[in-house]
């Protein structure tokens, strides 16, 4: 496993981390501690240091296991846990002293942990990005000691650039193979405020492993069959906003280029840019974990592939994605 600098904290990241909306399960399967516990361990084994999770994910239940397994290896990992997605509407007046402080309260209670070494705000409405009073609810429990860290995890490439104006130590954003946007002033304009970027959704929801067909079908409780549209969420989180049809196509040709292991190729694609500190890939079995990592050590991107990406995502999917998110 390789390291990377963590934005402005001190801590260096594994480049392959775990993110944890999964952990215990697949999409809508019911948790199981075991799974949990497995998953997390086989991830620590293999030298990820850094667990991605949210107060919401599993309705608390990933955080209490995380929390649980880290108790005696509380200096060896770090935790990056988000808020506000419980707020119901979720709207921008949601996010004030109140329920920050509440979400933040309720993840140390999970976790079992006296401070919480890095808060993101959860995909919260765009007006948020722009509200000082809340940032400065941030550095409020951050000068009390309650978190270590903060920043914010997004939807769209305006929001991540908003965010840059406040004392944020992070960035959560999509971007794979399928999500070039951020590439064209977001990563340097991070780099250059030292701001750490953690990818998500780097294999676009599965596509991008290159294992789906047009008669692959999803369970009922997962995001794949009942989001496609945005019904539930941001239509982003769901294959990348990708058309499951139109993305079959781009993975084709991706394949026929870069072989058949694509899901490695699509982490290391990521890891090509030097201002990414490190990604998230989920797993629903410790299995995963090893296939993650894998792309750590393998081979880099020539140049011909590298543009044979830019080609395909012109060709196929820039249309319909560039300008919405």
């Amino acid at each position: 496993m390789k390291f990377r600098k963590f934005g402005n904290t001190e801590f260096m990241a594994s480049e392959i981390s775990l993110g944890t909306w999964q952990l215990g399960g697949k999409w809508g399967d019911a948790f199981s501690d075991d799974i949990a516990y497995n998953t997390l361990d086989e991830a620590y084994k293999n030298g990820i240091n850094l667990f991605d999770t949210a107060d919401i994910y599993q309705g608390g239940l990933s955080e209490k296991a995380i929390g649980k397994f880290i108790k005696d290896k509380k200096d060896k990992i770090f935790v990056v846990t988000k808020c506000g997605r419980k707020l119901s509407p979720h709207v921008a007046s949601g996010y004030n002293k109140e329920n920050l402080e509440a979400f933040v309260d309720c993840s140390l209670e999970n976790m079992g942990v006296d401070k919480l070494d890095m808060v993101l705000l959860h995909c919260p409405p765009t007006e948020v990005f722009a509200n000082k009073e809340v940032f400065a609810c941030l550095d409020d429990l951050k000068a009390r000691g309650k978190i270590s860290y903060y920043g914010v995890s997004v939807e769209t490439v305006e929001e991540a650039i908003m965010a840059l104006d406040h004392n944020i130590s992070a960035v959560e954003i999509i971007f794979n193979m399928f999500r070039l946007k951020p590439t064209e002033r977001f990563f340097k304009l991070a780099k250059a405020k030292d701001v750490a970027i953690i990818v998500r959704v780097p294999l676009a929801s599965g596509l991008l492993t290159g294992k789906y067909t047009a008669e692959t079908t999803f369970g009922k409780e997962d995001h794949r069959s009942y989001n496609r549209n945005g019904e539930a969420f941001d239509k982003g989180e769901t294959f990348s906003g990708v058309d499951y049809a139109t993305g079959l196509k781009a993975v084709d040709e991706l394949k026929s280029q870069l072989g058949d292991n694509l899901a490695e190729r699509a982490l290391k694609y990521i890891l090509m840019y030097d201002e990414v500190s490190t990604i998230i890939p989920g797993a629903s079995r410790p299995e995963q974990i090893v296939r993650n990592v894998d792309a750590s050590e393998s081979k880099d991107f020539t140049a011909e592939e590298m543009k044979l990406v830019s080609n395909v995502y012109d060709k196929y999917i820039r249309a319909t994605v560039h300008c919405n998110w």
